[in-house]
């Protein structure tokens, strides 16, 4: 066995396919977001203007955040010191956790390193604590939550993306005795659209089934507080346990669920990916805290950054661009090609100094690659001009298709 040949085969066919992923060099510059400097291939730096972050509100960059976190590492050092149950538990993780259970309307809240993590440790845990558990499963789920749904090694359905007939019919033909949990999120973030989270709901009553949401591409954003879907449609109290994050709309790192006090002291005391992972640096514990305190009382902000999401839509709409429009802030040009999809994102970022990653292959199905564009409220129409003209220039030189427009 050769294994130099077979792992340069496996990478030339990525290559072959046009899904090869490339790593962008790129330093934001503090203050300044979005823009970045960007190395190029020849080692030249260039100023260039981030339109794929998920720091969607652009909060990595606020100076109260920043300073929570230096302030953090005054009292506390660099890291942890261990896991949660050994040494690393510290008051800013407790602080931030009462602030989380606030945001969601719960009793409790249970700190990750990610959201990743989250979703992981506490899907696989579940069948340790509902034996005979049955999970179902929205096809489109983050890779997160396949992965616990796998982990936990119990009996599984997937109900197709958002369809609450397919899902009741599932649920009709369980055993109505068997625990049950239904699983999906409020926000997909490949295609911007919403989950009918009420429909759901009313099932699970019906059913007398558990729910689990993930909130990450919502918190912050959507709700008078930032609590996501759910508070903006006023179903804090119909969910049972919540997922999130603190790396998108917050700009630090982390993720969390909150729930019931029982529920979060039984994942905390079966789950091994949250047992045996040291705990978040106090430091961004205390910067996250800030960031949630903060969006928690600014609705100016994710006003503006809608506001920018349905500026650039209709911007696009006039070119006669492909997209989805689901009323989310997520903009995904649709391009069905990975060859053109990494042509438009290469020149894009070589001549026009604009950064959009490429979506392919596993992210989405082959046959819809897309741009996936994140506008935020420190975009300005400059900014905003500026793509939409790249963007019509490119998608006529690779000659791709436009949908007709009215006037």
């Amino acid at each position: 066995m050769n294994y130099n040949s077979q792992i340069d085969k496996a990478l030339n066919a990525l290559h072959i396919e046009g899904r090869y992923r490339v790593f962008q060099d790129i330093s934001r510059i503090n203050g300044r977001f979005p823009k970045a400097n960007w190395v190029n291939p020849d080692g030249s730096k260039s100023e260039i203007i981030v339109w794929c972050g998920n720091d969607y509100l652009g909060m990595g960059q606020s100076s109260a955040v920043i300073e929570a976190m230096k302030d953090g590492i005054e009292q506390a050092g660099v890291g942890s010191g261990g896991t949660r149950n050994i040494s690393g538990n510290t008051v800013f993780h407790k602080e931030l956790e009462i602030e989380l259970a606030d945001l969601h309307q719960k009793e409790a809240a249970l700190l990750f390193t990610s959201a990743y993590n989250a979703n992981e440790a506490t899907l696989s845990a579940l069948p340790k604590l509902f034996p005979d558990l049955i999970i179902l499963s929205d096809e489109l789920n983050h890779a997160s939550m396949i992965e616990g749904i796998r982990h936990g090694n119990c009996e599984k359905h997937i109900f197709r993306h958002n369809d609450v007939k397919h899902l009741r019919e599932i649920l009709k033909s369980l055993d109505p005795n068997r625990p049950k949990i239904i699983v999906f999120e409020s926000l997909y973030s490949m295609d911007g659209d919403f989950a009918p989270i009420e429909s759901i709901c009313d099932l699970a009553d019906e059913f007398n089934a558990l729910t689990y949401i993930d909130e990450v591409h919502a918190v912050g954003m959507y709700g008078s507080r930032g609590g996501g879907v759910c508070e903006m449609l006023g179903l804090l109290n119909r969910v049972d346990i919540f997922n999130g994050t603190l790396a998108k709309a917050y700009g630090v790192i982390g993720g969390y669920i909150a729930a019931s006090t029982r529920f979060v002291d039984a994942i905390r005391s079966y789950a091994p990916g949250f047992i045996f992972t040291s705990s978040l640096p106090p430091s961004l514990a205390a910067a996250a805290t800030k960031s949630v305190r903060i969006l928690k009382n600014d609705t100016g902000i994710r006003k503006k950054h809608q506001d920018i999401a349905k500026q650039l839509k209709l911007r696009f709409r006039g070119l006669g661009l492909p997209f989805d429009d689901h009323g989310s802030h997520i903009v995904p040009i649709h391009v069905g090609d990975p060859v053109k999809c990494k042509m438009i994102s290469d020149r894009l970022l070589n001549d026009y100094g604009i950064y959009v990653q490429p979506i392919n292959f596993p992210t989405v199905p082959r046959g819809t690659e897309r741009l996936r564009f994140t506008p935020s409220p420190v975009h300005t129409q400059e900014m905003v001009d500026a793509l939409v003209n790249a963007m019509d220039d490119l998608w006529s030189h690779c000659e791709l298709s436009r949908l007709k427009t009215t006037a």
